[in-house]
């Protein structure tokens, strides 16, 4: 009878970690005017098993903390020793706007705009680098977490790109409220996976510096049933209870003028061509401007800030040409969530 092969470790930031074991990871970025060493730390989770290598990432965005939550509740639901293939965590990508409550990093450079970075470039881009040569080379699949900014909240939803067919299937399985078909951001984490065959699916649920928690509890169960589908031998949740929304448009209504706005509408909410979805109206109430959408879809994301200038982005709908049962699969989505056992401290594991 033939010896059963030993699957090789896995390489990463100069270690190797074991199959069928668990390691923290650190891979050099910089040195702080402190003499502080900053790292990209990664939880590398190495499956006994053959299989996929998903890594999962958050803070690229270092005021986005959602994906800190979602992969520290995910973490607690799987096992190396029962894995196939492979995991890599990586919650917080951008550790100095992480610390600062910031957006940015210290150079005031967007990393999603930076990809795939250079090891000779801004400090940004050196994040970049390390990120794109240590984890997006090393991928086949992956899902990035974010959140709206400061001041306004998104619908949980799923964006990905037209051209990638196994990420649109994944995305279905995901089970978030809507799929977002999006062009692909030149810098983007999204665009330097797709250069590397990489397959992402991107999160977007919440806001700046808030937990989020139907955003949190539709991340962890979706990425399980990614990791699923993969095979990569972990306990499938529940099936979603209903088909997500997807659209191929998205429009922002802006400000006709500045004042103070009372929205009218919330995330997740539907609204007719030409329906009134908020006002603007001036300190004394003198004088009231409606809002109005020009096409019919689903709120995916809201201002939270009643001032308002001229031109502030007020109100995000995704287009749904035909509503039909999407209010009630909605409703039915988010209401799973909120009542998965998953989530209940006794089941997680």
């Amino acid at each position: 009878m033939a010896k059963a092969v030993k699957r090789p470790p896995f390489q990463i930031g100069g270690q190797s970690v074991a199959a069928g074991t668990s390691a923290i990871v650190d891979i050099p970025v910089s040195r702080m005017s402190t003499d502080t060493e900053v790292s990209l730390r990664v939880r590398v989770l190495h499956g006994k098993k053959p299989g996929p290598v998903l890594f999962v990432s958050g803070s690229v965005h270092g005021d986005e903390i959602i994906g800190v939550e979602i992969i520290r509740r995910l973490l607690r639901s799987v096992s190396a020793k029962r894995m196939a293939g492979t995991l890599l965590c990586i919650p917080i990508v951008n550790a100095y706007g992480f610390v600062s409550h910031s957006r940015y990093l210290p150079d005031r450079r967007d990393l999603n705009r930076v990809f795939p970075g250079s090891a000779k470039g801004s400090l940004a881009a050196q994040l970049a680098h390390q990120f794109t040569q240590e984890i997006l080379v090393r991928s086949d699949y992956g899902v990035d977490l974010h959140t709206a900014g400061l001041h306004r909240e998104n619908l949980p939803q799923i964006r990905i790109s037209a051209d990638r067919p196994k990420a649109e299937a994944l995305a279905q399985l995901f089970g978030a409220p809507a799929v977002i078909v999006s062009k692909l951001r030149e810098g983007s984490l999204r665009q330097a996976a797709a250069d590397n065959d990489c397959d992402v699916l991107l999160l977007e649920a919440g806001e700046a510096l808030r937990f989020h928690e139907l955003g949190i509890r539709i991340g962890v169960s979706g990425i399980l049933r990614v990791m699923h589908a993969l095979e990569m031998g972990v306990r499938p949740p529940a099936k979603p209870p209903a088909r997500s929304i997807q659209s191929m448009r998205t429009l922002w209504l802006r400000a006709p003028e500045g004042g103070i706005f009372r929205a009218h509408k919330r995330p997740g909410s539907f609204a007719i061509t030409e329906e009134i979805v908020g006002e603007i109206s001036d300190p004394f109430g003198d004088r009231n401007i409606a809002v109005r959408t020009p096409i019919a879809g689903i709120v995916i994301g809201i201002s939270n800030l009643p001032v308002v200038n001229q031109g502030d982005a007020l109100i995000h709908i995704a287009e749904v040409e035909v509503p039909g049962t999407a209010p009630a699969r909605l409703d039915a989505i988010e209401e799973a969530a909120m009542n998965d056992a998953l989530f209940d401290e006794d089941e997680i594991i």
